[in-house]
């Protein structure tokens, strides 16, 4: 996170301004489509192809999209019990253009834009099972404290080659600068990055057609992993809405460049798998850091916000981890964290709080799986901290050393088991109450259906284990 950590920001409309639009095509007269997108709790951004006359009616009204939208599961079918299919007589809701989303999209051609809209019911209430207006609903609850989240969102990726390893499975792809496929992890290594010095690149100038705030970016801890950085927000709404529109570029230019861009959490045995590091703080009123401090475990507000992150933690489990393939990262000496744990400086625990100056004191929660739904994400995280400021909660002593070593001594552990943790999450009552009860009934039944769906498919592993030794 960058040295000016704190800081409060202009709050955006909720809906973007018409102007927005008549602007937008005046000085881009050379675009003639526009893809208009919506993500739902799974994730993955949903929506249609237009034409650039059709965009300015959806700044004056909105565009009608169907409910069930919001009812699917990470493959894109229906999940009745989540109450926006048949039973809501598939129904339309109309989705709202979000403020500053209007851009050119360079990767969909030279001639596309994209906006993304957020949805609403036709009485122009906020639809409450739009993972948006679900982590507004808990940003709103900080101005009981007079204090405003700072958010950055921080995602690992893989690239994967379209071609699979000869041996099967997936592989990074040959490095367009060089032809040499990485076999080796060589993190932080700088000939890993200018392999594909020609991808990046096109990821830099296509944020900055997007507006956006995009910082270093590094080769990680497995062979093809990369990281770019996203800068904090004084709006963590708008923060989420950056990791979306971050994730679809990469996405998108990696196909460009003849390879794919991966963020699912595990996508290889034997080496790690991809987070999402969520850094956080809070600003009061002047804009002033609240958790700065010059003892580097931070303010006592700081170790409120952990505790309730702590306390928190198994409800949250199922959305900082919400596919069945994201409790494959969870390992020690993996990076990824293992238990209820925070310190300072200490990459193996759960909260991390980074080395720097007093201003910049704030909170790395490194439980995420990149694949999970950032507002989501956040939401929970939000909730946790929320929760420990009201409760004032006390998370003990921060780990010093080996936070693997201390877990397995402790007995401490996280879900990592994808069934456990959604029964910690539905039987929750603080997530409903943060959350919602119809977001709450929604998330639970849609990942119900997909645990079902998920393990009535016969894999290959079963064939390699059971066909000839059962």
């Amino acid at each position: 996170m960058n040295d000016s950590h704190s800081g409060q920001g202009t709050v955006r409309p909720e809906i973007a301004d018409l102007r927005e639009c008549d602007d937008f095509l005046a000085q881009n007269p050379d675009i003639r489509f526009v893809q208009i997108f919506w993500t739902n709790q799974s994730g993955v951004p949903r929506g249609k192809n237009l034409l650039r006359r059709d965009l300015r009616p959806i700044y004056e009204y909105g565009r009608f999209l169907p409910g069930t939208m919001g009812g699917l599961d990470i493959t894109g079918e229906d999940v009745e019990e989540s109450g926006l299919v048949w039973s809501d007589g598939d129904a339309d809701r109309l989705g709202r253009p979000v403020p500053g989303t209007l851009t050119r999209a360079p990767w969909l051609g030279p001639d596309y834009a994209q906006v993304m809209l957020t949805m609403y019911e036709l009485d122009g209430t906020r639809c409450n099972f739009d993972p948006r207006h679900v982590l507004q609903g808990v940003v709103d609850r900080f101005k009981e404290f007079k204090l405003t989240p700072v958010i950055a969102c921080e995602m690992e990726f893989f690239l994967v080659d379209r071609e699979p390893a000869p041996q099967g499975g997936k592989q990074p792809p040959i490095g367009p600068v060089t032809n040499h496929r990485q076999h080796d992890i060589q993190v932080y290594g700088l000939r890993e990055l200018d392999d594909f010095s020609p991808f990046f690149r096109d990821v830099y100038a296509a944020g900055d057609q997007v507006g956006l705030p995009l910082e270093s970016s590094i080769s990680e801890y497995a062979q093809g992993q990369m990281e770019l950085g996203l800068r904090h927000r004084p709006d963590a709404v708008r923060a989420c809405d950056d990791a979306i529109l971050y994730k679809r570029l990469v996405k998108g230019v990696a196909v460009q460049h003849g390879f794919e861009a991966t963020f699912m959490a595990k996508p290889h045995n034997d080496i790690a798998g991809s987070g999402m590091h969520l850094h956080v703080s809070l600003a009061d009123e002047k804009g002033t850091n609240a958790f700065g401090s010059d003892d580097p475990e931070g303010s006592e507000l700081l170790r409120f916000a952990v505790g309730g992150m702590m306390a928190m933690l198994e409800d949250s489990m199922a959305v900082f981890a919400p596919n069945a393939n994201s409790y494959r990262r969870f390992r020690a000496n993996s990076y990824a964290p293992v238990a209820p744990t925070w310190g300072v400086n200490n990459r193996t625990v759960s909260f991390r709080v980074p080395a720097g100056p007093a201003h910049t004191r704030h909170v790395e929660h490194r439980v995420c799986g990149a694949d999970a739904n950032p507002y989501l994400a956040v939401a929970a995280l939000l909730s946790g901290i929320h929760y420990g400021l009201t409760h004032r909660l006390n998370p003990g002593p921060a780990v010093v050393g080996n936070g693997y070593a201390h877990a397995q001594e402790s007995g401490s552990k996280l879900p990592t088991n994808w069934f456990a943790a959604l029964d910690l999450f539905e039987k929750s009552e603080r997530m409903k109450d943060y959350f919602g009860p119809r977001f709450h009934h929604v998330f639970t039944a849609v990942k119900r259906a997909e645990q079902d769906r998920f393990f009535s498919r016969v894999t290959e592993l079963d064939y390699a284990w059971y066909l000839r030794n059962a």
